[in-house]
């Protein structure tokens, strides 16, 4: 479990992640035309947080609030801001943020990973291929700071966002999910989606390891 930490607070340790790949720090594709940033909570404006947290609202409340956890404006506040956080901030030229990803990197069961907690876009950037472009993102800091996966919970009513993760991006349902668990089975109204990196390709999920982050 050390050298799983290890490997954590490495990461959380990095400048920018996305420093050695600057050919993704810019998606002009699609009519769009967007500067992508990586940042730790602790870099980023007040002003841009409490836009996070209205688009999350906007986009999310509902769903919670179909679905067991309820909506808590309060915890997704702190959520959002908690010092462990990261972020992937899209902006347009004059424009400002139209998308973001809040991530972590953390220990699920043992196995050292990239969790998504958020992929948020405004209305009128979506279905222009931006969130895949994020979500490849992911997947490519993942990989160069030695993570086994990626990883994220996405309600099960949520089809179009359940589609786009099992299909567009190839996320596999992961052992510690309610249905392949057995915890909570078809009661539970979410699903934890995971893709592995090519350090977790070949190493099954360590039998017994603690789950949730470890490392802090």
């Amino acid at each position: 479990m050390a050298a799983v930490c290890a490997k954590v607070e490495a990461a959380n340790k990095l400048q920018d992640p996305l420093e050695a790949f600057p050919v993704f720090k810019k998606y002009d594709r699609n009519g769009l035309n967007v500067a992508i940033e990586c940042k730790r909570v602790s870099g980023l404006e007040p002003a841009t947080l409490e836009w996070a947290f209205e688009l999350t609202k906007a986009n999310m409340q509902t769903l919670y609030e179909q679905s067991e956890w309820g909506w808590k404006e309060r915890e997704k506040r702190e959520e959002l801001r908690d010092e462990r956080a990261w972020y992937l901030i899209a902006r347009e030229a004059g424009a400002g943020p139209v998308a973001f990803s809040h991530f972590r990197f953390d220990v699920e069961c043992g196995d050292e990973v990239l969790y998504c907690y958020e992929v948020q876009l405004e209305s009128r950037v979506r279905r222009r291929g931006l969130g895949k472009f994020l979500l490849q993102i992911l997947q490519l800091v993942a990989n160069s700071t030695q993570m086994k996966k990626v990883m994220l919970t996405v309600f099960k009513h949520n089809h179009g966002a359940y589609q786009f993760f099992r299909e567009a991006l190839q996320f596999e349902v992961d052992a510690a999910s309610p249905s392949a668990s057995g915890c909570c089975g078809d009661d539970s109204s979410y699903e934890i989606l995971s893709r592995c990196t090519k350090y977790g390709e070949s190493h099954p999920p360590r039998a017994g390891g603690p789950c949730g982050g470890c490392c802090h």
